[in-house]
């Protein structure tokens, strides 16, 4: 804490910027980000390479606009980010979570939803010394929650039972909320663009009571492209991306 002084002669004090570096630092650690993605920023983001898809940027631009108008400006509501696999959606919520760690000072948690489901189910066994309360409290109360692969899990009841605990729980609580999914934004049973009907959407995995509660929850950015995954090991190879 530094100590200045006005031209009145009236003190105040002022944190200094090594506390809060290090309260930043505190908060990205707790927000339990994997080793794998602790590299992803909103900086490290590349929607330039050739043949990318132009709505890697336009998804870049939302996020940045995002963390830009929060808290006050995104009242609550979060993001849906959509698409196939390996176009980036990890990479850019984990950007979001780490710029408002470290920009805004959010409390943030990152969650894998198959991983969350398992944690949960792990916690019924009796001779586990954690209750389902103790599992769900931290993803009920986080200021910010990213909730990686929505819709992974084969859906059961107790699946959709749970998903419907969290989501309401944190509308209800006006939390934060950013969502990544393979599965595209539709109804239960509607054709996919292709016009196949055994291509499975996200009100199939999570029901449409739920999928409807996200549309009041987060903004949908829907993201296309390649599988960037591929696309890297290729130019690994030398082969022409």
């Amino acid at each position: 804490m530094r100590v200045f002084m006005h031209d009145d002669g009236e003190r105040y004090a002022n944190e200094c910027e090594c506390r809060l570096t290090t309260r930043a630092s505190r908060l990205l650690a707790r927000a339990k980000i994997p080793p794998r993605y602790e590299h992803c920023s909103l900086d490290s983001y590349d929607t330039a390479f050739r043949g990318a898809d132009r709505s890697l940027a336009a998804a870049h631009l939302m996020a940045r606009k995002f963390v830009e108008d929060y808290p006050i400006n995104t009242e609550g509501k979060g993001l849906l980010l959509s698409g196939s696999i390996g176009v980036g959606k990890t990479h850019l919520s984990v950007g979001i979570l780490h710029a408002l760690v470290m920009l805004k000072g959010a409390e943030g948690l990152f969650c894998d939803y198959r991983e969350l489901l398992k944690e949960i189910q792990h916690s019924y066994n009796p001779q586990v010394a954690i209750t389902e309360l103790q599992v769900l409290e931290p993803v009920f109360k986080a200021e910010v929650l990213v909730i990686d692969e929505l819709g992974a899990q084969k859906p059961t009841d107790w699946v959709w039972d749970t998903v419907a605990l969290i989501l309401n729980t944190r509308y209800n609580l006006k939390r934060t909320t950013i969502i990544t999914t393979n599965f595209a934004d539709r109804a239960p049973g509607t054709p996919s663009q292709t016009g196949d009907k055994r291509e499975e959407s996200l009100g199939d995995r999570i029901g449409e009571r739920m999928r409807s509660r996200l549309s009041e929850m987060c903004v949908t950015i829907e993201i296309s492209g390649q599988d960037l995954r591929r696309t890297v090991q290729k130019a690994r190879f030398g082969d022409p991306v």
